[in-house]
């Protein structure tokens, strides 16, 4: 099985597929924190704002790695639930919402820790390219995909350097492009396909977004 050394190689090997693209107008959105020590490989070579989807999984009861729903936030917050494992669980519309007010919360505290007095970046007509560190269920990706498509983007394309093949295809109904490295088989947790997955710390988000926003000057290519 073939793996990938880190994030930051991880990045720059999506980059160099997304730099070929030539999109027009493009802007990165990197789902924290995994997503971010990728994206910003995609921002150093392509010179292109970067900017976050503050998106949260709701794990199973007592089984939190597995993804029951999603929530990402904003003045509509959007949940996207697994719903067949929500029928072999027993979990109900409500449940998924009671278990989802915690996750906003945290959403809100990381809103404020990463992005204090940064303006958001506007995606309406422009290319939205949404990254992460790898997919496993697509839960968080679909809620996240889901939100940026109602900020208008005129292309939607997700950009990941590793997922399961058939969650990969399940999603292309949802953007206009997928950029997935490696769909390896079978599929394991997705820190399984890295040799180094270390966790991504809040204090490292900021530096990066930092770093991206000087890359480009504050306010982004475009704006």
């Amino acid at each position: 099985m073939s793996r990938f050394l880190n994030r930051t190689e991880a990045g720059k090997a999506l980059a160099e597929v997304l730099a070929e693209r030539n999109y027009d107008d493009p802007v990165v959105l990197a789902l924290p924190r995994g997503g971010v020590p990728v994206a910003i490989e995609v921002v150093r070579a392509l010179k292109v704002p970067l900017d976050l989807v503050m998106v949260r999984k709701i794990g199973a009861p007592g089984q939190q790695e597995l993804a029951v729903a999603a929530v990402v936030n904003g003045d509509d917050p959007q949940i996207v639930t697994n719903e067949g494992i929500m029928l072999a669980l027993g979990l109900t519309d409500e449940d998924i919402e009671q278990m989802s007010k915690s996750r906003l919360e945290e959403i809100r505290r990381r809103r404020g820790v990463y992005l204090s007095g940064r303006a958001q970046v506007p995606i309406k007509g422009r290319t939205a390219i949404v990254v992460d560190d790898g997919i496993a269920t697509g839960a968080t990706t679909r809620a996240s995909l889901k939100a940026v498509r109602k900020r208008d983007p005129a292309k939607l394309v997700l950009a990941v350097p590793v997922a399961p093949e058939d969650v990969v295809e399940d999603l292309r109904g949802e953007v206009d492009e997928v950029i997935c490295l490696s769909t390896p088989y079978p599929f394991q947790a997705i820190g399984l396909h890295y040799v180094d997955f270390g966790q991504t710390l809040d204090e490292e988000v900021v530096r990066l977004l930092d770093e991206a926003a000087e890359l480009i000057g504050e306010g982004g290519s475009g704006d």
